[in-house]
């Protein structure tokens, strides 16, 4: 969350550029706490790549400005869109408004601090305008602002007594982290790593609420044998410290690089499957970390089948079930489309999953530009490469599950659960994790329709035996009854039986309040399918259109490539009577094509839908 630094990646492809950097975007987090790490930090001036410094952005949840480049979607103001034609775009909605900076992005330069773009677009008085900016609060009108600002956390005061700090093991530019020891407890003797924030440089109300829900968050989540274990928080009158589990066997990135910028097939998957697995502990937790990176993820020890540990939660946050979050938030390199749009949930860090994956099988960034606006662009415009080496070795199912994850369109993304059960990494040997993205489904199923759930329902029989692996995984998740159906009381076990404090914090038991219907009736493993299937997800596999087609044809019997609205009353079990409320959800001449059949499965009503422009 600091200063950025710059890595070298070699790559296969003598086509690219060989030096690429790790560029951090900070919105007032920059102001708090650092993204320090517990491995020695890279010289700035590493294998000869520009220092860059943060991105400049905006203070958590703000949502006063637009996105540079407006959402293509109607929501969006009516703004151009910014993508080509032919590539998918966000569909995340931009605020209307004025544009989300002042200017375009200046390359990058160390001269030009972060937090003398936050006070020039704040418009804090007395701050210069070009320059560094004095990081010892010396400024009178900084000194000012700051006495009114509280920054008593409340924890416990006694960390001299309890530790003893060693030598530091990793900096950014508002803390560092030092190897310290246990004095007495149960940490007597063990080795810790502590991460020190300094108190000066929280110089907002903003950055100290940062800090605050970082050591939240890691207090709230535990358990997960793939996340770094948070001891302890103390604080004095100058420093807060976040005490650790200490990883002593560096980051993946320096794993990556001894590699030669490349891992076999077999090697990336045992990453893969540790970073999926603890990512779909924090999203059912309702926790999105918002900043997934290489540099972020450490190994226990130097050996090489070292467990690795998720840490640096000073981005995350806490979601609520349908809650879209807007501050432009994560590092450039692996910052999600919708992100830039400024509208986002959990799929934004899937994004992230499948760059690191992309970076793993080929040794290069699937986005790269020499500017971070640069980088940018890319991520919203241009499509990873799939065909320079090492591509053409690798395997099908491999580039399938990239792909399936860097889907500009965040609802056709694979979430970390289901992707636990793609072809390229299915196996016995690891569990598959609750989703969450199931009571979602579920809740909304429950709400739709009568035709709505019968064209499901349609949709789910036309499905594969390989597409179902993830559906049964979920299914007995649940716990079914003797009887094979599960009521609310399934789903609400479940949830119980992987709740931590952050789930409360989150409030992702509330969507339970929604599925109400469920305390009534029970549902089998069919009708299961049909409620928890997601038609944005089905339209990213290849053999979509034939899903479609089977479940269009399911209704459509006089061979006219149209559903009528006697069709629909007979597959319904309706008599005449009930034709008037039928042609309420078809097209007002009581015909439907198989167009509109998918626009209604989307949830798009064929009223609003007859009257969209096609490009």
């Amino acid at each position: 969350m600091g200063q950025c630094y710059g890595k070298t990646i070699p790559t296969a492809d003598s086509g690219r550029p060989t030096t690429t950097t790790t560029t951090t975007i900070t919105t007032a987090v920059a102001d708090s706490s650092s993204s320090t790490h517990q491995s020695p930090a890279p010289s700035a001036a590493n294998n000869g790549a520009p220092n860059l410094p943060s991105v400049k952005n905006t203070p958590a949840r703000s949502s006063a400005a637009a996105s540079p480049w407006p959402s293509p979607y109607p929501h969006g103001g009516g703004a151009p869109s910014p993508l080509p034609v032919g590539v998918s775009p966000s569909p995340a909605r931009s605020t209307p408004g004025r544009r989300f900076f002042k200017r375009p992005f200046p390359p990058p330069s160390p001269a030009k601090h972060i937090k003398a773009s936050l006070a020039r677009r704040f418009g804090h008085p007395k701050t210069p305008r070009e320059g560094p900016i004095p990081e010892d609060g010396t400024a009178a009108a900084e000194g000012d602002r700051q006495q009114f600002l509280d920054k008593n956390f409340g924890y416990n005061k006694n960390f001299g007594a309890k530790f003893e700090l060693g030598k530091e093991v990793g900096r950014g530019h508002f803390g560092h982290t030092c190897y310290a020891r246990g004095k007495k407890g149960e940490l007597k003797d063990q080795p810790v790593a502590v991460k020190i924030i300094s108190k000066a440089k929280m110089t907002t109300a903003i950055s100290i609420e940062d800090v605050r829900r970082e050591v939240k968050i890691l207090k709230a989540l535990s358990g997960h044998r793939h996340l770094v274990k948070f001891y302890d928080a103390c604080e004095d009158s100058n420093h807060v410290y976040i005490v650790m589990e200490l990883c002593e066997g560096g980051e993946l990135l320096d794993r990556i690089l001894s590699r030669g910028g490349r891992y076999t097939e077999e090697d990336a998957k045992l990453i893969v499957v540790q970073i999926l697995s603890v990512v779909a502990f924090c999203h059912l937790q309702g926790v999105v970390h918002r900043d997934l990176k290489p540099e972020n993820f450490l190994f226990t020890s130097r050996s090489e089948d070292a467990d690795m540990k998720l840490i640096d939660f000073g981005l995350s946050d806490f979601i609520r079930p349908d809650e879209r979050l807007n501050d432009i938030v994560g590092s450039a390199y692996y910052v999600a489309p919708e992100v830039l749009h400024r509208s986002y949930s959990l799929e934004a860090d899937i994004w992230s999953i499948g760059v690191i994956t992309y970076i793993l099988l080929c040794g290069s960034r699937p986005f790269w530009a020499r500017t971070e606006s640069g980088i940018f662009r890319a991520v919203l415009r241009a499509d990873p490469n799939f065909e320079d080496l090492p591509w053409p070795s690798v395997s099908l199912e491999a580039k399938d599950f990239v792909k399936r994850l860097l889907n500009k369109d965040y609802r056709k993304r694979m979430t970390a659960a289901q992707a636990l059960t793609h072809p390229w990494l299915r196996s016995e040997s690891h569990p598959i994790p609750l989703d969450i993205l199931i009571y979602k489904l579920v809740k909304s199923y429950l709400h739709a329709t009568p035709f709505k759930r019968a064209a499901l329902k349609a949709l789910s029989k036309a499905l594969t035996e390989d597409e179902l692996v993830y559906l049964k995984a979920q299914f007995m998740l649940l716990e079914p009854n003797k009887d094979g159906r599960v009521s609310l009381e399934n789903f609400k076990m479940a949830l119980l039986r992987n709740a931590t404090d952050a789930m409360k914090e989150s409030r992702v038991p509330e969507a339970l309040n929604a599925m109400a219907p469920l305390a009534y009736r029970k549902m089998d493993f069919e009708e299961f399918c049909a409620a928890a299937i997601s038609t944005y997800q089905l339209e990213a596999l290849e053999g979509w259109e034939q899903i479609a087609s089977t479940a269009f044809d399911h209704f459509e019997l006089e061979g006219n490539r149209m559903i009528s609205v006697e069709e629909l009353a007979r597959e319904l079990n309706l008599g005449p009577t009930a034709h008037s409320i039928l042609r309420e959800w078809i097209r007002g001449d009581g015909k439907l094509s198989l167009l509109g059949f998918t626009k209604f499965l989307h949830g798009v009503t064929v009223r609003s839908s007859s009257n969209t422009r096609h490009h």
